[in-house]
């Protein structure tokens, strides 16, 4: 059974939209105050008034998570100005997708310091503030969820850099998990599959008309869908730790 989390206080790293967006308004209906962190300071701004509009709490905080004292600033200010830390949604990411020959490597450098590096330096800071949440919260319990995809668990020709970085996740996910499972900060790992958001936005043009006809015909998930899950996870009791959820659309093969 799903429980509430009302007095508990969650931050979500690329809120501007897709995923994250969602994920920071159904965090809000589960009753938890709410920091919105990307760098685009209007969409945040919308989104924090809809959730004020609905009875939430929303902090916006138009900060980029690759510049660590960034990313600490964004943590300290959300515990400074919302009193806690409960929940960590780590769903900040990039998809430059590509043949590894002869590749802009500037593609890659963005991949590496979102996927990777905007996510360890979040959890980082995060986690003396879990570690605490989960010791004196009103759950007794914490949750750190980083979004990776399925392609931290196969790798694909043109893909070569994202799923290096998003391999990194879950890997870093499960031995973090190992680290602090026992003190009750839970660090699940999600894998969505192709899901319809703006990630694919920021494709070269061929790429993204490869990508297309890739998908042609399969119904793909949507945003609502992943944070639904993360939802899921973060509203288990507090014995119940979810690990690992992938998520693919019913037509995606691979």
């Amino acid at each position: 059974m799903a429980e509430r989390l009302d007095g508990t206080v969650a931050l979500v790293t690329g809120a501007s939209s897709g995923i994250g967006a969602v994920s920071g308004r159904e965090l809000a209906r589960h009753g938890a105050a709410v920091a919105l962190v990307a760098r685009r300071k209007d969409r945040l701004e919308q989104l924090a008034a809809e959730i004020t509009a609905d009875g939430g709490r929303a902090l916006v905080l138009a900060h980029d998570v690759t510049d660590q004292a960034q990313a600490v600033d964004a943590v300290e200010r959300t515990v400074a100005e919302l009193g806690r830390l409960d929940t960590v949604v780590n769903n900040a990411g990039v998809m430059l997708l590509g043949p590894i020959v002869g590749a802009p490597t500037q593609e890659w450098d963005r991949m590496v310091s979102l996927n990777l590096q905007g996510l360890l330096y979040v959890a980082h800071a995060a986690l003396p503030h879990l570690l605490a949440a989960a010791d004196t919260g009103p759950r007794r319990v914490a949750d750190l969820v980083n979004i990776s995809s399925v392609a931290g668990r196969r790798a694909m020709a043109n893909a070569g850099v994202y799923n290096l970085t998003k391999f990194g996740v879950n890997a870093f996910t499960e031995s973090l998990r190992q680290e602090v499972t026992a003190r009750h900060v839970r660090v699940s790992v999600v894998e969505p599959g192709a899901v319809d958001t703006e990630l694919t936005d920021h494709l070269r043009e061929e790429i993204r008309e490869a990508s297309a006809r890739r998908f042609a015909g399969v119904e793909k998930l949507v945003a609502d869908d992943i944070a639904d899950a993360v939802a899921y996870i973060v509203t288990r009791p507090r014995r119940v730790a979810v690990n690992e959820m992938l998520i693919r659309p019913t037509g995606q093969v691979g």
